[in-house]
């Protein structure tokens, strides 16, 4: 198994520090957020460039890492066109660099569901979905230029919030730079918990095709069915049933550990690679 981790999850630091740390903790690949993980560059509107963008990737290329992702949690669901055009400036000038990086995928999730509760209260949900249609298919031309993947992140309180709803966004915008960054703990419900199984296999089943990475944390809800990230292992998510999903269906794809802090990191990592060859039928 070769994990990898969102860099942030080791803090803020300078580059070198950052790649050294989490080559220390056996870490092959890394969810890149410029903005969250790296303190000695600025990425703002307007300041990456190829050499930034090699000069990043040198450091961690150097450590044995990949960066397999880079991390760019926009809001394409803006209410302000304004302020809504320079989120996808941010987010194209991440594609425009990517393959300087080191990588071709760059990662977004999708705004709040009830961004357009006040404005349009009997349809604040379709008005959601439309808006953030609109911001992915014009991302997907900038994408296609430079040969590069975007990577829609679903969670249950965000404008893409069910698989019916990314399917639906697949159908509409029919490029196939445009794929799913999967985490099955964002995207679990209350509702599914009874029946995980099926959820996840529904999941695979439909979106399996369109998959291009994947996020590692675990879940559980409270007595008020509030969710929350525990541990991995000391939550309910049905990790041999997903490992094996993957195996299956998306052999070799990258996974990157997320929701433990850098204290808990190497810990978690060990109980994942523990699961994952645990089964002799994964690798």
């Amino acid at each position: 198994m070769k994990l990898g981790v969102l860099a942030h999850t080791f803090g803020k630091q300078k580059t070198a520090d950052l790649a050294r740390r989490i080559a220390g903790s056996g870490f092959t690949s890394v969810q890149l957020a410029l903005s969250k993980a790296l303190s000695d560059i600025d990425s703002s509107n307007g300041k990456l460039s190829p050499g930034l963008a090699h000069w990043v990737g040198e450091h961690f290329n150097n450590e044995g890492i990949r960066i397999a992702v880079l991390g760019c949690y926009i809001d394409p669901v803006h209410p302000d066109p304004e302020a809504r055009k320079l989120e996808l400036a941010r987010f194209k000038e991440h594609l425009r660099y990517a393959r300087d990086f080191g990588c071709s995928i760059v990662a977004t999730e999708t705004g709040s569901l009830t961004t357009y509760q006040d404005s349009h209260p009997e349809s604040y949900e379709e008005q959601g979905y439309l808006v953030l249609r609109d911001s992915v298919m014009e991302l997907a031309e900038e994408a296609d230029r430079w040969g590069v993947n975007i990577a829609i992140e679903p969670v249950s309180v965000h404008t893409m919030h069910t698989t019916e709803h990314m399917q639906r966004l697949f159908e509409e915008i029919p490029n196939s730079s445009v794929g799913l960054l999967f985490d099955p703990c964002n995207l679990m419900k209350l509702e599914h918990v009874v029946n995980q199984a099926d959820f996840l296999k529904d999941v695979f089943d439909k979106l399996f095709d369109r998959m291009i990475a994947i996020h590692a944390k675990d879940v559980a809800f409270d007595v008020n069915g509030k969710k929350y990230n525990p541990l991995p292992g000391e939550g309910i998510l049905d990790y041999p049933l997903f490992f094996q999903l993957l195996k299956t269906y998306k052999p070799h794809i990258d996974i990157s550990l997320e929701g433990v802090t850098a204290e808990q990191a190497d810990d978690a990592a060990a109980y994942l690679r523990r699961l994952w060859h645990a089964d002799n039928n994964l690798s």
